[in-house]
């Protein structure tokens, strides 16, 4: 008999839930209710989709293993992506220091804008599996509260049900599970939200002559100082552009749309280099605005009694403060929980949907320990607070972070859990506590650690007088 599985969302987790299930359904329909473009362009279903995007090791490993006959690191170094190493290739000032450049690279991430890198999974799902894209919006889901059985949905030729044998839902930060899940008669979802109120804000320059290059260069935002919090950062793109993206909290750091308060901003964080190497870089765009920014969190894994048949990935089970760089990883890593259980069970296995939404908590858990944990210090910052935990968590990490700046061992632990490679616990060995305990073994670097031939780049660039 014909199986049939239905995705509801085009994005990343979407179509990498779809590659997932296209191993195992004879029919997989993705249902999006934009029109999606033929090429990397922007679309409006992805508020965040202008700023800057950081697909991390794991995240990438786990898009390997997802889509058949593709090397998707490959894919997308071909259609323009970099790869920056964590340990060689990334100049970053912490609120403990800059952080060293090793001669061990480190894991690798990729970066280039999120229209490239959503066109490019699309494409290489699409052209290797049998997975169909339909434009529909969503309007519940059938079934029962024991057993979801498809979905009822709205398109051109009006409204109409689905059956499905298996649903996912992946459809981003709006998805409106919790009230199909209500329809349903399952009504004790817990969620969580905590707002840092981030607002970012985004330019596209030409990278300069020369400076193709340089090192992804980031001043990171200090939560602990009691002020609002204020980062940037400059990262190549595909095309021979700087992506340069700022972020800053509720109560006085949010950046700006204003192309000359944009440079001004970057030239008043805690180090002006990024303000330095965009006053003499062309600007393409205007200011590129956006604040939906929160970390929100759906705890389906605990709802009692979980409908079988049923999956929620991605943003439309967790979403998270993008200045960490977690939220396509988190996804990648859930469609992946998703393909090991159905190579493992098959999708008429009992409590298949139950075991995948449990396993996905774990990579979202560790994205959300990591982003909460920083965000509760920000002042102004609403559903959260550092309690005793957060504190004793907080009082660690600075050390290691600390540490990091001059210990290779506690460097490479920190890169670990950062590429999400590992999880949290990795910081948590033998060794990283006696280093974290012992402290950096180097002083503290004066200044961004640049190269004599990057040194010269700056100057040249910098049209500041600094």
């Amino acid at each position: 008999m014909s199986r049939r599985a239905v995705v509801i969302g085009a994005g990343l987790a979407g179509m990498l839930a779809a590659a997932a299930l296209s191993a195992v359904a004879d029919e997989v329909i993705v249902l999006d209710r934009d029109d999606l473009p033929e090429g990397p362009e922007h679309r409006r279903g992805l508020p965040q989709g202008r700023h800057a995007h950081l697909l991390m090791a794991g995240g990438l490993a786990s898009m390997e293993d997802l889509v058949p006959g593709v090397s998707m690191r490959k894919h997308l170094l071909a259609a323009g992506a970099h790869e920056i190493p964590l340990g060689s290739g990334m100049v970053a000032l912490t609120p403990e220091g800059w952080l060293r450049r090793w001669r061990h690279p480190g894991p690798r991430m990729l970066t280039c804008t999120r229209a490239l890198l959503d066109w490019a999974v699309r494409g290489a799902v699409l052209d290797g599996t049998g997975v169909e894209i339909r434009k529909a919006r969503v309007l519940e889901l059938t079934g029962s509260r024991q057993r979801v059985t498809g979905v009822r949905l709205s398109a051109a030729g009006g409204e109409e049900e689905l059956a499905a044998d298996f649903v996912v839902d992946a459809s981003g930060r709006g998805s409106r599970i919790t009230t199909w899940l209500a329809g349903l008669g399952v009504g004790d979802v817990r969620e969580k939200t905590v707002d840092a109120g981030l607002v970012n804000a985004t330019r596209l320059y030409r990278t300069p002559e020369g400076a193709g290059r340089f090192p992804l260069t980031m001043v990171q935002s200090d939560p602990y100082q009691g002020r609002p919090g204020r980062s940037g950062m400059v990262l190549p793109i595909e095309g021979d552009r700087w992506m340069v993206s700022l972020a800053g909290t509720r109560g006085g750091g949010e950046p700006p749309s204003d192309p000359d308060a944009f440079l001004r901003y970057t030239l008043d964080l805690p180090d002006p280099i990024v303000g330095r190497l965009i006053s003499g870089a062309e600007p393409l765009t205007d200011v590129h605005v956006s604040r939906s920014t929160s970390n929100h969190r759906r705890y389906l894994e605990k709802v009692r009694s979980w409908p079988d048949r049923l999956v929620v990935l991605g943003d439309a089970l967790a979403t998270f403060n993008p200045a960490y760089g977690q939220g396509m990883s988190v996804a990648a890593l859930g469609a992946r929980e998703l393909d090991g259980e159905l190579r493992r069970s098959g999708l008429d296995a009992p409590g298949l949907a139950r075991r995948v939404q449990r396993r996905v908590a774990a990579p979202v858990e560790a994205a959300w320990t990591m982003a909460v944990s920083q965000d509760v210090w920000y002042p102004g910052t609403r559903g959260g607070s550092p309690g005793v935990a957060d504190r004793l968590v907080t009082a660690y990490t600075r050390r290691l972070i600390r540490t990091a700046t001059g210990s290779y061992p506690a460097a490479s632990a920190l890169w670990d859990v950062m590429s999400m490679t590992t999880g949290p616990t990795r910081l948590l060995r033998p060794s990283t506590v006696l280093a974290t305990l012992n402290g950096p073994p180097l002083p503290a670097a004066v200044g961004a650690p640049l190269t004599e031939d990057e040194r010269a780049i700056l100057r040249r660039l910098d049209r500041t007088g600094r």
